[in-house]
């Protein structure tokens, strides 16, 4: 049987934390849409920079760090304007933005470089996607907070 939270077999979820499952499917059919992108963004710019196994793959950390900022832009914005559509956040944010940020790619280049006995290369490429991705994603934040806040205080001076 199952428990309360996994989808009936007629494509509908019992009510529960998460909602009903007659609701959560827009969400996910969004999420999913945005993920297709996000992650076709990602291959896209990867496979036009293939990577050694005993050295960091920059493109990762690159795409990660970009991905994270723009996570740290959009979730600044849209906590700004409350009115936004409903499946903004989770196309844009969940959907594109994670689809093109791949963190499991880090893990599996660490892999990879532990497999070429480079533990120093592991360590680096696990310590750059994690430290870039937050200062990142931080910063990203920070700076659209201040040009908002500008933009706010400028309306109201007018």
């Amino acid at each position: 049987m199952a428990d309360r939270n996994s989808p009936a077999l007629d494509g509908t979820a019992p009510s529960g934390p998460r909602g009903s499952g007659e609701r959560r499917w827009p969400v996910l059919a969004t999420v999913a849409a945005g993920g297709v992108l996000g992650a076709l963004a990602r291959h896209a710019l990867l496979a036009a920079s293939p990577q050694r196994p005993d050295s960091v793959d920059w493109t990762v950390v690159l795409v990660n760090m970009v991905g994270c900022a723009l996570i740290g832009v959009l979730m600044e914005v849209l906590e700004r304007r409350p009115g936004s559509h409903p499946l903004l956040r989770p196309f844009l944010g969940t959907g594109v933005l994670g689809g093109y940020t791949t963190f499991s790619a880090s893990v599996t280049d660490a892999a990879a470089a532990l497999a070429a006995h480079r533990p120093e290369v592991a360590l680096l490429a696990l310590a750059a996607n994690l430290a870039g991705a937050l200062a990142a994603a931080g910063a990203a934040s920070a700076a659209t907070a201040a040009v908002l806040d500008r933009v706010a205080a400028r309306r109201e001076a007018t």
